[in-house]
């Protein structure tokens, strides 16, 4: 990556964003913001390249290979392109007992894709997701990645999709 890449590889309101996280930790311990640095990359590029998880890793002076290791780790990260709209279902037990796999398949059927494909327009991605801590609200989706939806009946869902569609 040369140096100008670098420097341009995240606006300079991302970068802020970055710094006030940063400033949340020791100045020996920059690299707590790791998270909160990759989620501020995602929103602003969609998704995280790797030479995005380069750049983090850089700008937190962090081996790239341990920013990868958390991106890679966690499913709110995304390390290709998704669609405008990222439904994550949860399919942990209590909620696949409680709805989440009948809405799972329902989606499914209804954007006639599978986990982890993204619809021929680029609208939609689905995925499954870990718990949500939301078991009593089952069943549960994340639209990307910031808004919990609760209770996902099929007349939610469509209403749902209906809203994102616009």
């Amino acid at each position: 990556m040369s140096e100008r890449q670098a420097n341009s590889m995240l606006s300079a309101e991302s970068l802020q964003a970055i710094d006030r996280e940063v400033a949340k930790y020791p100045a020996d311990r920059k690299q707590s913001a790791v998270m909160s640095a990759l989620r501020i990359a995602q929103v602003e590029k969609g998704w995280l390249a790797s030479e995005t998880i380069e750049f983090v890793a850089k700008y937190l002076g962090m081996p790239p290979i341990a920013v990868y290791e958390v991106a890679s780790f966690y499913n709110m990260y995304d390390l290709k392109p998704v669609g405008r709209h990222k439904l994550t279902v949860c399919t942990n037990l209590p909620c696949a007992l409680s709805g989440g796999f009948d809405a799972g398949e329902y989606l499914k059927q209804k954007l006639g894709i599978d986990y982890n494909e993204t619809t021929a327009d680029g609208r939609f991605t689905l995925k499954e997701g870990e718990c949500m801590g939301a078991c009593g609200d089952a069943p549960v989706m994340l639209v990307n990645n910031h808004r919990m939806c609760s209770w996902m009946s099929y007349d939610k869902i469509d209403k749902l999709l209906e809203d994102l569609g616009k």
